[in-house]
C-alpha cells in the first residue's frame, strides 16, 4: 500500500470519528462496512462492559455483547433515529445479558457446574471485592443496578428498556443496592 492510499484511508477514518451516531447509522443502512466499524470502535468497551457486570464471566460478555452489536445492526432499520443510539444498544445487550445468566442459573439448578471469573474489567482496575458482591445478587436486580450506576441510565430508561413499571425498577434497585451493600459490610468484616 503507497502512503497516498494509506494517509485517504486515515482521513476517511477521521472524517467517520467525527460524524455523530445518527449520521454513522444512516451510514451503515446504506451499507457502509466503514460507519458500521467505527459504530463498533464507539461503542464495543461500554456494551462488553455493561455484560460482564450482569453475566460475571468475560468470555461469556464478550459473546454476548459481539451477539447483541449484530442483533442491532440486523435491526437497524426499525431504530428511532430520533432517540440516542447507545441506550438503544445497552438494552439489546442487558436483555441478552439478563436470558444468558437466567439459562446459567438454570443449567446450575439441574447440577452443571458453573465457573464465574471474577477478574478485573480490562478496561479499567475493579473492586475484586465489588464483583464478587455483585455476582451474589439475582440477575434481575444486578442487571438493574449496572444499568443505573454503571451505564448511566435513568430509572425511566431502564423502565422502557427491560419493559418493567416504573415502580418495580425502583424497588429492585433498592433492594439490589441493599442487599450489595451488606455483601460489602459482611465480606469487609470478615
Amino acid at each position: 500500500m503507497d502512503a497516498a492510499t494509506l494517509e485517504a484511508g486515515r482521513a476517511r477514518a477521521a472524517v467517520r470519528h467525527a460524524w455523530s451516531d445518527a449520521e454513522l447509522v444512516r451510514a451503515a443502512l446504506t451499507g457502509s462496512s466503514g460507519a458500521v466499524e467505527a459504530l463498533f470502535e464507539r461503542h464495543w468497551d461500554a456494551l462488553h462492559r455493561s455484560a460482564y457486570w450482569i453475566v460475571h464471566d468475560a468470555a461469556a460478555a464478550e459473546d454476548i455483547a459481539q451477539e447483541a452489536f449484530l442483533a442491532a445492526l440486523r435491526a437497524l432499520d426499525r431504530f428511532d433515529r430520533r432517540r440516542p443510539l447507545a441506550p438503544w444498544l445497552h438494552r439489546v445487550v442487558v436483555n441478552r445479558a439478563i436470558d444468558h445468566a437466567r439459562a446459567v442459573r438454570a443449567r446450575r439448578e439441574v447440577g452443571a457446574e458453573l465457573v464465574v471469573e471474577r477478574a478485573a474489567l480490562a478496561a479499567e482496575a475493579t473492586d475484586p471485592d465489588l464483583l464478587a458482591a455483585l455476582a451474589t445478587l439475582p440477575v434481575d436486580q444486578r442487571a438493574i443496578v449496572v444499568m443505573r450506576h454503571v451505564i448511566g441510565c435513568t430509572p425511566t430508561e431502564i423502565s422502557a428498556a427491560l419493559d418493567l413499571p416504573r415502580g418495580t425498577v425502583n424497588s429492585r434497585l433498592r433492594r439490589g443496592l441493599d442487599a450489595l451493600a451488606g455483601q460489602l459490610e459482611r465480606d469487609h468484616d470478615s
